[in-house]
């Protein structure tokens, strides 16, 4: 009865090791997938609101130094993710046991369902911008209003479904790799240019040389900064899982998305400098030479990040629901989102989207603290660790802590270092170690 049960249930695919032998990603795919996901009009948005409050100078030395420690943690999840073969779903369940794991599996698949959402309301607005800017807004026209919204999210809600119903593997081989981060590059390539031209108009110093407004220290923009790829870390083992070996995993991951981060923020400080004061980031993009194509493809490249999000709610939610496959369950999950797209008012739902976000920095410094030594801890043949489970409250509590108290301090960085020191202390001793994929 027990053999005839096990036949029938559908092998759980969230919590069980890829093998070595089905890993295909290599140190390129690496780079080139988290190049692209680290590519957005959101990190250039933050980008362009740093130099308001802490000046040139400070908001590129925060740029760089956040995005090098924060793409490190991430690399660092993707390493752990390589030698375990295990999801962000089964790092989860090794780290706090079967049974608690669940909580912070339905917080991700909450989290993830309202950026999913909150990229297709991106890729709309800013469609309706190009359109509008390329054909002329006309009241009451297709691109005005409601209708306009409407079919922009149909579109980019139906190309999500689409790419939900194909192959994640094929789709960062061929597609990513090879055919969108090229574009995506040249778009950069040529916006930087576009904007270098003016602030060299303008004057170098007066760029290099202008102060901040205040309100935010340098600690705290780099806060900021690090931000966006600790945001990537309940995603990050989900796609490195299947990779080859665990040092292309970490270098591709860490290379490929500090680059990207740099860039971003770098090109929103560009941007913000130049234009006049109020004016949005995708109107002063349009504004420049060839800024429609170069939007364009930005816009496109979006598409990678709202699939990466759909991609990791899937496998999440096949995790606690293993009757649905994980193809099955990501069909839902963009179905889902772009009807929540039509209806949320999602840019008042930003705040909580970061507060929801601030749980997993914690999480993450508890789950490295446990596993990314490479020590073994199956929490998951038990139903509830803990100690796992209280370090990672009292990181939540002093994480906002912080973020009242000590804003000059930042929260993410000093969280992640006392779950980090406090989990590693009190790792229960095992024999044996991480089965690692090739170093």
């Amino acid at each position: 009865m027990a053999s005839a049960h096990s036949a029938t249930t559908p092998a759980n695919q969230a919590l069980t090791p890829v093998p070595q032998a089905n890993r295909v990603f290599h140190f390129h795919e690496h780079a080139a997938l988290w190049f692209s996901l680290g590519t957005g009009l959101l990190v250039m948005q933050i980008g362009a609101y740093l130099v308001p409050a802490v000046g040139t100078r400070d908001a590129l030395i925060a740029i760089v130094l956040g995005s090098l420690i924060g793409a490190g943690l991430l690399a660092w999840t993707a390493r752990l993710g390589c030698q375990t073969g295990l999801s962000s779903a089964g790092l989860m369940h090794s780290t706090y046991g079967s049974a608690f794991a669940r909580l912070p599996v339905l917080l991700n698949i909450a989290q993830l369902l309202g950026w999913t959402t909150f990229e297709l309301v991106i890729m709309q607005e800013g469609t309706v911008a190009i359109l509008q800017q390329a054909l002329g807004a006309q009241p009451g026209g297709v691109l005005d209003g409601m209708s306009g919204k409407l079919l922009a999210t149909l579109l980019w809600g139906g190309v999500l479904t689409a790419l939900m119903a194909g192959s994640m593997l094929t789709l960062v081989r061929r597609f990513v790799s090879r055919f969108a981060l090229p574009l995506v590059i040249a778009s950069l390539l040529w916006l930087t240019w576009q904007f270098g031209v003016r602030l060299h108009a303008q004057g170098f110093d007066a760029f290099w040389n202008r102060p901040g407004a205040g309100g935010m220290g340098l600690f705290s923009a780099m806060d900021l900064v690090i931000a966006m790829p600790v945001s990537w870390l309940p995603l990050v083992a989900d796609y490195a899982r299947h990779g080859k070996r665990a040092a292309t995993t970490l270098g591709g991951t860490w290379l490929g998305y500090a680059l990207a981060n740099i860039w971003c923020y770098a090109l929103g400080v560009m941007v913000v400098s130049t234009v006049e004061p109020g004016t949005n980031l995708v109107g002063a993009l349009l504004l420049a030479q060839g800024g429609l194509i170069a939007l364009g493809l930005i816009l496109l490249d979006e598409m990678d990040n709202a699939y990466g999000d759909a991609h990791s709610g899937a496998v999440s939610l096949h995790s606690l629901r293993p009757r649905w496959s994980i193809r099955a369950a990501g069909l839902v999950f963009a179905l889902l989102c772009t009807a929540l797209a039509l209806v949320l008012p999602i840019h008042t739902l930003e705040p909580f989207l970061l507060l929801l976000s601030s749980v997993f920095v914690p999480l993450y410094g508890v789950i490295l603290g446990r596993l990314g030594s490479g020590a073994q801890v199956i929490g998951a043949q038990r139903q509830v660790d803990w100690s796992a489970a209280a370090l990672w409250v009292l990181g939540i509590v002093t994480y906002h802590v912080l973020r009242v108290y000590a804003p000059e301090w930042g929260s993410a960085l000093p969280t992640l270092a006392l779950t980090f020191v406090l989990a590693a202390l009190t790792r229960p001793r095992r024999a044996g170690g991480l089965t690692p994929a090739r170093a």
